[in-house]
């Protein structure tokens, strides 16, 4: 659920409670968390409704001056879909009302900046090492080591660099991110203060591994 950023801080401020969307499905759930730029989102309550029920008061909620603001504003969408998405409205599509408030900022913020004992890190390193081994070709340290050696580089020139195509290997990234490893610029990425952490520690393993004898 796109919303823009006067929207956003809005709803930190407490004064935007309410969000009016035309789509064939929801894209969000009651009870769920939607991550913005302001931080974390709380969707309260999701409702399917009659676009000619909702009132002035729930208008201004939402940020508009009335219910006929809301109302035109939904309408042009309807008719402006080329591609069957989800998101993307149609004559099949249904109005709803979204009941959303500021949770806070984005847990991964924390931790990022959140180093790990030594049990926490074997077993991150156990886990990335799992998703490494259920890949069909390496990327996970290939990709903390890209990162660190050339950070707000641009994504696309990171993957060729991994010979890898750019929206794949960002959906990649983006499982970095969730586990605090990674952050996001401008342009390209950095490692966090976890993911220096966790690539050092990664290193200091495969040297090991490297010196061990084989039997």
């Amino acid at each position: 659920m796109l919303l823009t950023r006067p929207v956003l801080d809005a709803i930190v401020a407490g004064d935007v409670d309410l969000v009016f969307r035309l789509w064939k499905r929801p894209t969000v759930k009651a009870g769920g968390r939607l991550r913005t730029a302001v931080g974390e989102l709380a969707v309260h309550e999701v409702d399917v409704v009659d676009p000619a029920t909702i009132t002035d008061d729930e208008a201004r909620r939402a940020g508009l001056v009335d219910a006929d603001a809301v109302r035109a504003a939904l309408e042009p969408r309807r008719t402006t879909a080329t591609r069957a998405r989800v998101a993307r409205p149609d004559e099949t599509s249904r109005v709803y009302r979204v009941r959303v408030g500021y949770a806070g900022a984005d847990g991964r913020a924390a931790l990022r900046e959140t180093t790990l004992g030594r049990g926490e890190l074997a077993d991150m390193l156990a886990r990335l090492e799992a998703m490494e081994a259920r890949a069909t070709e390496p990327w996970v340290f290939a990709s903390l080591d890209l990162i660190a050696r050339w950070p707000a580089r641009r994504a696309p020139e990171l993957a060729e660099l991994l010979g890898r195509e750019t929206l794949p290997w960002k959906a990649q990234v983006r499982r970095l991110k969730e586990l605090g490893l990674t952050e996001s610029l401008p342009v390209g990425y950095r490692l966090s203060p976890r993911g220096r952490q966790v690539r050092e520690a990664a290193r200091r393993r495969q040297r090991a591994r490297r010196g061990t004898p084989q039997g």
